[in-house]
């Protein structure tokens, strides 16, 4: 018979361990039973947060899962999804905070972990843009559908569009590859240079594109691409 969490010593229990010895010292299965609080009948919170993160292969794979992957998984109901959901968007809304009203030159890394934690889990390709004023300050940022030539032609028009109604002087292109590599495709290099010409037309800097992969990003300027 499996004991309840709330039976055991309070040393052990991990709500109680980060109060007392702080975050850094839970596990990632004690942290995940926190969020997840209850396990389900015969398993408690703690066997459950490792049945998870073996599952999906760790703490970035659950939390990259979408909301119907999670809700297959027994033992993951309503409440739980949604907590797991929340946390992700939170950690990504820090990162975004980071970068608003900030000058991206100073803190180029900032960017990169900002897009890679948005990006680099997508099961499918999207073309994020980022908009900037002329002090190189976020002002905002876009999700468009990543696709071939012919959709980067249609997403050429649309960015520029919005980012003359944004008043953008400047923008920084990314976008995944679902692959994980990070080399360039031909429509990666037509995109960039078709934004790079027509930006010019509208005095509309391209200060970069990035490649996000797994757990690595590919800079067209750093290879001289820009």
């Amino acid at each position: 018979m499996t004991r309840s969490i709330k039976e055991w010593p309070k040393s052990e229990r991990p709500r109680e361990r980060l109060l007392s010895q702080g975050a850094g010292a839970l596990s990632d299965a004690e942290l995940l039973a926190v969020i997840l609080r209850n396990g389900v009948q015969g398993k408690d919170v703690t066997a459950l947060a490792r049945e998870l993160l073996a599952q999906f292969g760790g703490m970035r794979g659950l939390l990259s899962a979408d909301q119907s992957e999670m809700q297959k998984v027994k033992g993951l109901g309503q409440a739980k999804v949604t907590a797991l959901i929340a946390i992700t968007e939170m950690a990504k809304r820090c990162l975004r905070q980071d970068l608003m009203g900030v000058s991206i030159l100073r803190d180029p890394s900032a960017v990169v972990d900002y897009l890679s934690m948005g990006l680099r889990d997508k099961k499918t390709e999207v073309l994020k843009v980022i908009f900037l004023d002329k002090g190189n300050r976020v002002i905002g940022e876009e999700d468009f559908p990543g696709g071939d030539t012919d959709k980067a032609l249609i997403n050429v028009r649309a960015i520029m569009r919005r980012a003359v109604e944004k008043s953008a002087a400047g923008i920084i292109l990314a976008h995944n590859h679902p692959s994980g590599r990070v080399e360039p495709s031909k429509e990666d290099r037509v995109l960039t240079e078709e934004l790079k010409k027509m930006g010019q037309t509208l005095s509309l800097k391209l200060l970069d594109h990035f490649i996000i992969g797994d757990n690595c990003a590919y800079s067209f300027k750093e290879h001289g691409d820009l």
